[in-house]
């Protein structure tokens, strides 16, 4: 793949190109299939390659690495100049840039990686998450960055978490509070190899959960506006009882709040099952989302395959939260600054996904089954 340069910073994509970049398109795809890692669109990657910032594009779903031209090339002096030295969001500036542009010009890493991992989130969502991380990272060059909005706000914390600015490379892993985790290294084959030993010592085994009763839940499906989830671990959110706590008690990360369009937990509140499926229907024809408790989960029918994914993460996350866990919920101003117009969009762009392809599958859970269509 080659690029021309063009008027304000974007340039022109053709595709053929460097072995570094191929690189990054396959190691894009790879962590875009793992629906631990990524989910829907979350989660980018970038690569610095003669002066060119190569970003997955925003709203774009890594999984389609392959078959979609997801990563966009960007001017990195442009970057700099016209946006980071003006004190402005590059994704304001240049169309369909990623959220996190700001994030991955700012760091001084060839190649960078950002991933939503659950293991990751289900210990960054802990108000003790530091001191639980020290012994678990040790080693390893990783900094702890305190909850901060996406965007510009966010790129300036990780810089400055660097001693000396972006003049002295003094950590290559960064973990987000309430948000996720970042990699940064030389090479593609250096950032996965470092992502793996993060994640081998972040896993948490997720809790065993009680089935679905699907008897119910097909009876109150029927002719309803609702359905079965593909993915059977989402029925964890209303089976397990701590599962239920945890998402009644707020909202845990940004994308939680820009998929299911909440800004309060209300919507992952249980509902009790000696109501009947009439009463449900009358009194919650408007959510897109049922947590019937003890029986499962219903969705709506109308729900996105990326609204789908999202509450496949969320499942996932939970479930690796211990019961005696202390949480760090977000707050309400930081909900409210997840619902920016430059959010929406992202939440617009990847409900719009195009193509499938092997990106289908990132939406398998432990059934087996795609959520996706």
């Amino acid at each position: 793949m080659t690029s021309d340069s063009s008027q304000g910073g974007q340039m022109e994509v053709r595709f053929e190109g460097p072995v570094e970049l191929q690189m990054l398109r396959e190691l894009t795809h790879r962590l875009g299939s793992n629906p631990l890692l990524a989910q829907a669109s979350t989660g980018n990657t970038s690569l610095k390659l003669d002066g060119v910032l190569w970003i997955k594009a925003s709203g774009r779903w890594m999984a389609d690495a392959r078959q979609n031209e997801i990563l966009i090339p960007l001017d990195l002096a442009d970057v700099h100049r016209e946006c980071l030295e003006r004190d402005l969001d590059p994704a304001e500036r240049y169309p369909g840039a990623s959220l996190e542009t700001a994030m991955h010009a700012l760091l001084p890493h060839r190649v960078v990686l950002h991933v939503h991992c659950v293991n990751t989130i289900a210990w960054a969502v802990r108000s003790d998450a530091r001191a639980q991380l020290q012994d678990r990272l040790g080693g390893l060059r990783w900094r702890w960055i305190p909850y901060v909005e996406s965007g510009l706000p966010l790129g300036r914390a990780i810089r400055n978490a660097l001693s000396g600015g972006d003049a002295n490379i003094d950590a290559d892993v960064f973990v987000l509070g309430n948000h996720g985790l970042v990699i940064g290294a030389e090479t593609c084959r250096a950032a996965e190899n470092l992502l793996s030993e993060v994640g081998r010592r972040l896993a948490i085994p997720p809790r065993q959960a009680h089935p679905a009763d699907y008897t119910v839940l097909a009876e109150a499906s029927a002719g309803s506006l609702w359905d079965l989830p593909d993915d059977d671990a989402i029925h964890a959110l209303a089976t397990d009882a701590v599962s239920r706590a945890i998402v009644a008690g707020g909202l845990l990360y940004p994308c939680q709040a820009i998929f299911s369009n909440s800004s309060t937990p209300a919507l992952f509140r249980s509902i009790a099952c000696s109501d009947s499926p009439d009463e449900w229907t009358a009194r919650y024809r408007h959510r897109p989302l049922l947590l019937i408790e003890g029986r499962g989960v219903l969705i709506g029918k109308s729900m996105t395959s990326a609204e789908c994914a999202m509450i496949s993460g969320l499942a996932q996350v939970v479930q690796r939260i211990p019961a005696a866990a202390p949480i760090r919920y977000l707050t309400d101003a930081e909900i409210a600054n997840s619902s920016s117009a430059v959010a929406y969009r992202y939440r617009e762009l990847a409900n719009e996904r195009i193509g499938g392809g092997a990106g289908a599958r990132v939406l398998s859970g432990a059934s087996g089954k795609s959520l996706a269509s």
